[in-house]
């Protein structure tokens, strides 16, 4: 602790006090003040990286239909009979989720009379997950992508093997 308040003192170029108590105690508050405020640009450098977990980019070149309902999965299957339907299963604690998620983001560049994209918030909807796992005979995962053409789960895949192009192959 003493070498990053020592570190910071040095990166901040804060002005050097005398061994007084009060300045002791205002050397020991300011070396808190800048582990606070390395904290927050910490912070800010992986937010920037990984996103802030709480929801799905608010920019995404995705249209994403929020899945939120176990009723929804039918919809799903028949509306997969016309067209691919993606569900992407997303932990919004997990920083390996929410870069997966950036990446499929950035690579996307389909068209809603294409695929429709569905997103699976998992901490809010397990259940919906696990009857994913049931309806469709996927293994749970996370970050997950699944496609669903026909009524069927066709393809799936997670972590590092998930990428937009993957759907390239599912189009008509």
């Amino acid at each position: 602790m003493f070498v990053i308040c020592f570190l910071l003192t040095l990166l901040l170029d804060f002005k050097r006090y005398s061994n007084t108590n009060n300045q002791t105690q205002c050397r020991v508050n300011t070396c808190k003040q800048r582990q606070n405020v390395l904290k927050q640009d910490n912070m800010s450098l992986f937010k920037n990286i990984f996103g802030d977990g709480n929801q799905q980019s608010q920019n995404s070149k995705i249209n994403w239909v929020e899945l939120s309902d176990i009723s929804q999965l039918n919809e799903i299957s028949s509306s997969s009979e016309e067209k691919p339907v993606v569900i992407f299963k997303h932990s919004t604690r997990c920083s390996i989720s929410r870069m997966v998620l950036k990446q499929l983001e950035n690579e996307y560049d389909y068209k809603d009379d294409e695929v429709t994209p569905y997103f699976l918030d998992l901490l809010s909807h397990r259940d919906i997950s696990n009857e994913i796992a049931n309806r469709f005979g996927v293994m749970h995962q996370s970050p997950q992508m699944i496609v669903i053409k026909g009524g069927k789960a066709i393809y799936d895949n997670s972590h590092d093997g998930i990428h937009a192009e993957d759907l390239k192959r599912f189009l008509d």
